[in-house]
């Protein structure tokens, strides 16, 4: 089935099982849907099975949006105490959407009791209460995890009741974005199949005479692995640590849910030379979650870490914020970071989603159908893939998978060849009207113009402006924005750089050891070294810094650099 296809019939009001292979888009598909909603005014849960995919998609787990936490089963008297809990009860009356991302990792329990809670709260006896669900995922990829040993069979969750009853139109996505039509395409199909050929065998096997200009990113099964290398790795490299410490913000539960999901650390520990990733998209700065570089240095005005692409273009790594959002857009907790991790190795676990150019893979140590299956899917090309070695499980589908996926390409012939695609407009009104959308043509357009102006944001510095006019404090602007003091001191410099004119003079009582900056500035001066300074003529932040013996953090220097002429 084409994306398209997929959108019209999501469109329609139907409850949706969304799938198909890693890289056929069907986060893309679930992103151009979730703004049709928002433009419509129709309130939706954005949700997944895990932290992770939760922060992919700007969404929360399923787990924390109705409440049932990491219960196993709910009773009645757990849902007379969900009904009492506001918040709970807040999600689940203004939803009209639920979306459930990474679905293979929800245990058929939870979604089971994802039901019995919207049910009891909507007192309603439809499936889900009435939302329209839509659930995504590929069950190829990685299953529940569970503490008791129990069979896929009694994990998967389209072997619960809740998944019959849904009655869900299953959508399979054929389109391949990620890999074209390659040799690594053809491994991954036979893998899908559970049939994996001796060409395909003598492919992977060859797989591990590949070199590469740079060192790629290895992947492991385990996180003992992972932490061994970077740690090893980092160590070796001469100069100083640089710490940037995370800062949330908002609701406990949902900052705590961030802090273990994001995959940027609270506390990221970085050098020059360190091999990083970048862990977030961001398209209009060049970057994107798996985007490889290396510390080349750290910006003299700001501190902020400095990177080179493996395509040798150098961009500043600003901090970037991880939020949940309710249905309605209101942010409820967020974790702002640099949004960066060191890529000397990740886990299999971690790559899930993500896009690599190149990987140095180790497969003996699998212990989990799926997982070689997602970690050579995170790569475009068999030209990209060090393969050190795999196990027997390591090209291995479960076999309820297989059985099921043959079934899920079945209903999703079945439903393109029965839906009347060209008169399903009238649905998608009609769908429109039940959720209490609107179908206003210029409403929609203001809509969509207010979406696009909140994804762009205002300037982060303009944010910082307008609050520092206001008389708050440089703490104050720091909490309320989700940021570190000294970012929103960069901001101040960079705004006065642009001629902007504010009460810096209010900050001068807060400076400490003015005047041996002043000093130290005017021994740079006599010395006339061009590099030392920046193009409005004032000393660069990195040779004061250097010139104070360190005595001073980057924070202080820049907040001296407001009363420099």
């Amino acid at each position: 089935m084409q994306q398209e296809t997929a959108l019209a019939i999501l469109k329609s009001g139907r409850n949706v099982f969304l799938t198909g292979s890693a890289g056929t888009g069907k986060t893309y598909v679930l992103n151009q849907y979730i703004k049709y909603l928002k433009e419509r005014r129709i309130p939706v849960a954005v949700t997944a099975s895990t932290g992770i995919a939760a922060t992919h998609m700007n969404g929360q787990t399923i787990h924390s949006w109705c409440g049932m936490g990491v219960k196993d089963n709910i009773h009645q008297v757990d849902l007379r105490k969900l009904a009492e809990k506001k918040y709970i009860q807040k999600n689940v009356s203004n939803a009209k959407v639920l979306i459930i991302d990474e679905i293979s990792m929800l245990h058929k329990n939870q979604l089971q009791m994802v039901d019995e809670i919207l049910t009891h709260l909507k007192s309603s006896f439809e499936s889900f209460g009435g939302l329209q669900v839509v659930l995504s995922g590929d069950f190829f990829q990685l299953p529940p995890v569970t503490k008791n040993e129990e069979t896929n069979r009694e994990k998967f969750a389209f072997m619960s009741k809740s998944w019959v009853d849904a009655q869900l139109t299953v959508c399979y996505l054929t389109e391949q974005f990620r890999q074209t039509d390659n040799e690594l395409n053809e491994v991954l199909n036979e893998i899908r199949q559970n049939d994996v050929s001796p060409k395909s065998m003598a492919i992977l096997d060859e797989a591990v005479y590949n070199k590469f200009k740079e060192e790629p990113t290895r992947l492991y099964s385990h996180n003992f692995d992972v932490d061994r290398v970077n740690l090893e790795e980092i160590e070796t490299l001469a100069g100083e640590e640089e710490v940037f410490v995370a800062v949330t913000k908002g609701n406990q539960g949902l900052k705590d849910m961030l802090q273990k999901s994001v995959l940027a650390p609270e506390n990221l520990i970085l050098k020059e030379n360190a091999r990083v990733m970048f862990v977030k998209n961001n398209y209009e700065k060049g970057f994107m979650n798996g985007t490889l570089g290396s510390v080349v240095g750290f910006d003299p005005d700001t501190g902020h870490p400095m990177v080179r692409l493996s395509n040798g273009k150098e961009l500043i790594a600003e901090p970037e914020v991880w939020s949940v959002d309710d249905e309605t857009g209101k942010t409820l907790a967020s974790f702002t970071q640099v949004p960066l991790r060191l890529a000397w190795a990740i886990t299999v676990h971690k790559s899930q989603g993500m896009t690599l150019e190149a990987a140095e893979i180790d497969l003996t140590k699998t212990f989990e159908t799926g997982q070689g299956y997602v970690a050579l899917s995170r790569l475009k090309d068999i030209n990209g893939l060090r393969l050190l070695g795999y196990n027997e499980i390591a090209l291995q589908v479960d076999g309820l998978a297989l059985k099921a996926d043959k079934r899920f390409q079945e209903l999703s012939e079945h439903a393109e060849k029965t839906i009347d695609l060209t008169n399903i407009n009238k649905q998608h009104i009609q769908f429109i009207k039940h959720c209490g959308g609107t179908t206003d043509a210029d409403e929609i357009k203001r809509n969509s113009k207010k979406l696009k102006a909140k994804s762009k944001k205002i300037s982060t510095q303009n944010q910082t402006k307008a609050l520092f006019a206001l008389g708050k404090s440089l703490k104050e602007i720091a909490d309320e924005r989700g940021l570190t003091t000294g970012t929103v001191v960069s901001h101040l410099v960079t705004l006065k750089a642009e001629g902007v004119e504010l009460n810096y003079q209010r900050l001068k009582s807060s400076l400490k050891g003015l005047e041996e900056m002043e000093a130290a500035v005017e021994r740079i001066r006599d010395r006339k070294n061009a590099e030392d300074f920046l193009e409005n003529g004032l000393v660069r932040s990195k040779t004061l810094f250097d010139e104070l013996g360190g005595k001073f953090s980057y924070e202080k220097i820049n907040l001296f650099k407001l009363f420099q002429t």
